[in-house]
Formats: structure tokens, sequence, C-alpha cells
């Protein structure tokens, strides 16, 4: 078997730089064409699976005929991308059958209540089932005044990062457990930046929702100040199902079965979930069918770009926490904060772990985990740096973690205005969430 890192450095020299084309051709028409006329704009929304599925043939395609061992390569990003949209589709089938019936409006205090325990929650059912779950509560609790703030903060606390504690959280500390990183090891190390940085985007918001709050008639603030909020769960037998997708995440991979318990939890939930929760949810396929057309594209066509990190990225010198902070988050907004975890860890293995230290090590299992237990034991912050810049900064973009998408696409569902590509990022990405970041960088790291 081809090693890895060789496959990458052939793949970076067969490749050429044309191939980068596509993925930036895709990430492109999906920041403008939803602003383009509306002629455009209908022409996208018919056709935007079409040109996700053509732009991921040409690269695949090349790989596979031109590229040694490139059928191997391919072949990973797919089973990469049936885990990726298995778990995310079984996760948003389950959680449309659990309804939580919201009575009242939320006052500035109890929504931050609410994305609290949304954070904490995404750490239990990881940030898309949490997500899930409590977008449409979310949406109902503020529906006098819900804004597109309300829907950008919802992605920045629980869809991103909220999850920032365990391995269930977010697909890349996921796969860092499975190289060797300890369950717990994250939230001994973690704790701090990620209340700090919660905290900081709470105040914010806090700050946003009183003004939006405070420009409502006085009659009304009144009433809604007053008010008691009823809570009513619906589909109580989601919650086993919920538990089976989160338990089958810790199944041995191969033969997809992991993938074919979470889609049987899918599949009994559509069968035990009575019609009328799913319509007061509003439940239909549209969200995931976008988000399984648009990732099949990201996932394939981004292959060449992360080649060229896997076998370039040692040219790259970094040294420090925070040169591992910005580059792997300021990848994570733009490629799968997934492959991007795992490219920047093996960087960090191969700059600061020698083989030697590897092979004096008493441990178990892999070389991986081995060299893993060593850079935990000797570059603690390296690693939380990789962990935190891949769980915060999925939160700059839309496509930063599949999450986000998901949201963008139920609250439009939903008749709710959310801004566009570069709107999310100029308005509430820049201004707000990155300063809140960078603050966090500079305390911790």
């Amino acid at each position: 078997m081809i090693a890895p890192a060789f496959q990458a450095t052939v793949a970076v020299e067969l490749v050429p730089p044309v191939l980068l084309a596509p993925f930036a051709l895709l990430l492109l028409l999906f920041a403008v064409m939803p602003l383009t006329p509306a002629r455009s704009k209908h022409w996208w929304e018919h056709n935007y699976h079409f040109v996700s599925v053509g732009l991921a043939v040409v690269v695949g395609g090349y790989y596979l005929l031109k590229v040694p061992a490139g059928g191997v390569m391919l072949g990973h990003a797919l089973h990469e991308y049936v885990s990726f949209i298995a778990l995310i589709g079984a996760l948003f089938i389950v959680a449309g059958g659990v309804h939580l019936r919201v009575k009242g409006e939320a006052t500035p205090f109890e929504n931050v209540v609410f994305l609290l325990v949304g954070a904490l929650l995404a750490n239990v059912i990881g940030t898309t089932g949490a997500s899930v779950v409590l977008i449409r509560p979310w949406i109902r609790m503020n529906k006098i005044r819900v804004s597109a703030f309300h829907i950008v903060f919802f992605i920045f606390v629980v869809s991103n990062v909220g999850g920032a504690l365990t391995p269930i959280g977010d697909p890349p500390l996921f796969l860092g457990y499975l190289r060797g990183v300890p369950f717990f090891w994250l939230i001994e190390h973690v704790w701090g930046a990620w209340l700090v940085t919660l905290g900081l985007i709470l105040a914010v918001f806090y700050a946003f929702d009183l003004r939006s709050f405070s420009h409502m008639p006085a009659p009304v603030q009144s009433e809604v100040a007053h008010h008691r909020d009823t809570f009513r769960l619906e589909g109580k037998r989601n919650l086993a199902l919920l538990a089976v997708i989160v338990a089958a995440v810790f199944l041995p991979p191969g033969y997809f079965i992991r993938e074919l318990v979470m889609l049987g939890a899918a599949g009994l939930s559509l069968t035990v979930t009575p019609r009328e929760i799913h319509a007061q949810n509003h439940f239909n396929y549209a969200p995931i069918k976008e988000v399984a057309f648009l990732f099949i594209g990201v996932f394939t066509t981004m292959m060449p770009a992360l080649n060229y990190l896997e076998a370039h990225g040692s040219s790259f010198g970094f040294t420090r926490p925070t040169q591992y902070y910005y580059a792997t988050g300021g990848l994570s907004a733009v490629l799968d904060n997934a492959p991007t975890y795992v490219n920047f860890l093996k960087l960090a293995e191969t700059t600061f772990v020698e083989e030697t230290d590897v092979e004096r090590t008493d441990g178990t299992g892999s070389y991986d985990h081995r060299a893993v237990a060593v850079l935990l034991a000797t570059k603690p912050r390296i690693v939380v740096a990789i962990s935190l810049g891949a769980v915060f900064f999925g939160a700059l973009t839309y496509i930063g973690n599949g999450p986000n998408f998901m949201v963008k696409s139920i609250a439009q569902q939903a008749g709710v205005h959310c801004p566009g590509f570069f709107g999310y990022i100029l308005k509430y990405s820049l201004p707000v969430l990155l300063p809140i970041l960078a603050l966090s960088a500079w305390l911790f790291l």
C-alpha cells in the first residue's frame, strides 16, 4: 500500500494547478448565484446539483485516470462523504421527529439561556443533532421578531463553538479521538477557552437582542416580560434513536456498518413518528438535499487542495500554537474541517515528534497513536490550537461546518430572512466573531 504522504506528493506533482479551479468555482457559485438577478438565481436553484456533481466528476475522473493510487484517494474521499452524509442525514431525519412545543415570546435573557443549553447539548448529541432539534423551537420562540442575527448567532453557538468539549461534539474532534486523543483530554484542556469564547459571543448576542427587543411596542414588551413559557416535548421515541446514532459513531469503521446503523435509525424514525409531528415541524427533505449535493462537490473538488497541504505543509515552518490555530481555522472556514484537522495534526507530528521518541514510548497502539501520545505530552497547546481552530472557525462561513448550511436552509424554509454568503461574512463573521476568536487565541494560546 502506498503511504498517504507519498500519495499526496505524487498527486501534487501530477495534478495541474488548473484542477484547483473546480473547488474555487464551486465556492464562488455558491456565494454569488443567490445574489444574482431572478432569472439566473432561478436557474441556479434548479441546477446547482448538476453543477456540483459535474465538477466532482471532473476532479474525480482525473484522479481515477491520471494519478497513481488516485482511485484509492478518491475512494477515501467518497467514503468520508458517505459517512458524513449518513450522520448528517440520520440526525436530520430523527431530530425532525422531535417537536419541542413552545408558547410565548422569548426575552433576550431567555434566548441567552436557550443558546447556552444548546451549546451544552451539542457536546452530547453533536452540533448537527443539537442544531436540527433546536432550530425550529428557536424560530418559534422568537416568531414576533425573529431576524437574521438570530439565525447567525444560533449557527455561531449551537452549530459550532458549543461542540468543542467532546469528540462527539464535532467530526474533527472525533477523528482526533480515533487517532489517540483521550476522550476527556479535550474538556480538561479547552474548557477555559470554550467558556470565554462562548461567553463573549453570548454577550454580543444579548446586546443585539436587547436592542431588537427595545424596538417592540411597550405593551408587547410588557406582555412578553411577564409571560410564562411552557415547553412540551413530543416524539420522545426519537430521543432513543438519537442515542443509537451517537452510539453508532463509536462502532469500528469498515463495511459501512456504522452508516447502516445510522440510516436504520432514520428509517425507523420515519416509521414510528406520527405525521402530525412532521407537519408541526414543517419537515421536508429540501435542507438535507441541498447539503448532500453541495458537499459531494466539496469533498471531491477539495482533494487537490488537501493533497498540496499534506505534501508541502512542512515547508510552512509552523512552530507556534497561534500559527496552527489560524491556519487550521482559516482552511476550516472554506474546506471541510475534519480532513483539515487531520492534516494539521499530522503536520504537528512530523514537526515536533521524532521517530526515536515514538519508539521509546511504552504505549500500545499504532504508530499514529504513539506519535499523538508524544505530541500530547510535549506540545499540548499545539493540539489545543488545532482542535479549537477546526471547531471555532467552522462558524465563519456557511460551508465551514455541515450544520451551518442546514440551519440556513431550515430557516429559509420557515420564511426567515438569512444573510447571503458574503453578507454573513461581512456583517457578522469578520466584525463580530473573528475579534472574539482572536482574543481567545491571545488569552489561551
